[in-house]
């Protein structure tokens, strides 16, 4: 059998080996981390409580609607440069540094500004956004260079530098819980990890021969950087907003403990997305190259991972439906047992998060940038609208039917609106009536 395999393997395509092995590290990788992950976060959840767990997912949703601001979006179109101009590779990293460097400053004042509104009496809070939202002026060096490896298929590299300083900051962590330590020193820990991760990144980026000394900033190119990328600004904040924006509507509405039992399903609802990044990460390079061979098989290779994510789908939600509330309760303890309703419906949102892995690489090949910041837009909208009216009546359990209501407008119902966007539309309802087996049936 091992014999059989690996012939197999050997007559397949050097492309499509080098494929396998970038997705074998970055899957090995995401496994190892959404486990220890998730095992952590059942222990901190345990030992903080309710509430002070509440307390923390809350600045961290904020902190991550900031952070994705400073990214700007941008990390498809240097994905795409570093595929097309290797030689300019350090112009190109360099200049998207730049210009996400002031993006991640502007992000860490409005972030302040934000939380000091929203909790005025809440000195708690604001120390935790605050601490937090510093990680935002150390994420620039690591999401470029994350992206150069994606670039040249070696995610490796980057997985072995972000994971070193993964499993350092885990086991702070679990000293943090043995020595019974604050609140505020977990916070403080997110902040020690992102800088961890930039130094180790360096470090791997150096050994591979590659110089950060030689990264420059080029003006044209960050004007034109920035003027393809300002609607994916607002995309990525409208995102954000109705990824995170749920939790801090419960934090506003409701109360911390709402907040705690809501995380507590969404960690779960989206612990398989480690999965999905693998592999579209992996293949995106390819995409990327087959759209300037042919549109025919730049949409076929779509629709097979599309194929592949839905089957991904289908394969996690099903059981997870029925079986929510006991998986809440071996995780993080009875006293989350009423989360287990929101993992019920909550798991369905997670297909067009998927698939929105997939549609990040069509808008930035056909910069459909302007597209992407309007759907964005209408889903951040119906995602406020919603938990505006269901979070005073359900409490979490709304904020939960907003969530799968306005993805399904936002990230499948839109593109149908929108003519030049209905071609990948009908990509996703293919995948979502399992295409894949209807394809091996006519083969």
């Amino acid at each position: 059998m091992l014999n059989k395999l690996n012939s197999t393997i050997k007559n397949l395509s050097p492309n499509i080996r080098k494929i396998l092995a970038n997705m074998s590290w970055l899957i090995g990788g995401r496994i190892l981390r959404a486990g220890l992950a998730v095992v952590v976060a059942a222990w901190m959840a345990r030992y903080l409580g309710v509430e002070q767990f509440g307390t923390l997912n809350y600045g961290f949703a904020l902190a991550a609607i900031s952070a994705n601001i400073a990214q700007m979006g941008i990390s498809h179109f240097v994905l795409r440069d570093s595929v097309n101009e290797p030689s300019n590779r350090y112009e190109v990293l360099g200049t998207a540094a730049f210009v996400q460097f002031i993006s991640g400053i502007v992000s860490f004042c409005l972030l302040i500004g934000v939380i000091f509104w929203l909790r005025p009496d809440d000195p708690t809070a604001r120390m935790i956004v605050l601490i937090m939202s510093s990680s935002l002026l150390f994420q620039t060096l690591p999401d470029n260079i994350d992206t150069w490896f994606q670039s040249q298929v070696q995610s490796k590299y980057s997985i072995i530098s972000s994971y070193t300083a993964f499993l350092i900051a885990t086991l702070g962590r679990v000293v943090l819980i043995q020595i019974q330590a604050p609140l505020i020193a977990f916070a403080v820990l997110i902040l020690v990890e992102s800088v961890l991760a930039t130094i180790t990144c360096i470090v791997a980026y150096q050994i591979t021969g590659q110089k950060i000394q030689k990264w420059h900033v080029n003006k044209q190119r960050a004007i034109k950087l920035v003027k393809v990328s300002w609607p994916l600004i607002f995309s990525s904040l409208s995102v954000m907003i109705y990824l995170n924006v749920d939790q801090i509507m419960i934090g506003q509405l409701a109360d911390s403990h709402a907040v705690g039992i809501y995380a507590v399903a969404v960690k779960l609802s989206e612990n398989w997305a480690w999965l999905v990044l693998a592999i579209t990460r992996s293949v995106t390079p390819y995409i990327m190259e087959a759209k300037q061979i042919s549109e025919k098989a730049y949409y076929q290779k779509m629709q097979k991972l599309c194929n592949l994510l839905a089957l991904i789908f289908y394969g996690v939600a099903i059981p997870t439906t029925f079986f929510a509330t006991p998986i809440v309760v071996f995780v993080f303890g009875e006293s989350y047992a009423p989360a287990g309703v929101i993992l019920s419906i909550h798991i369905w949102s997670s297909i067009w998060l998927f698939f929105g892995n997939v549609r990040q690489i069509w808008v930035a090949a056909e910069e459909l940038t302007i597209f992407a910041m309007t759907a964005s837009f209408i889903g951040a909208a119906m995602n406020i609208g919603l938990n505006f009216w269901l979070i005073p009546i359900y409490k979490e359990l709304g904020a939960a039917i907003a969530t799968v209501i306005s993805y399904l407008f936002a990230d499948y119902i839109v593109c149908f609106i929108y003519p030049p966007a209905r071609k990948f539309g009908w990509v996703m309802t293919k995948a979502l009536a399992l295409n894949i087996f209807v394809q091996d049936k006519q083969k």
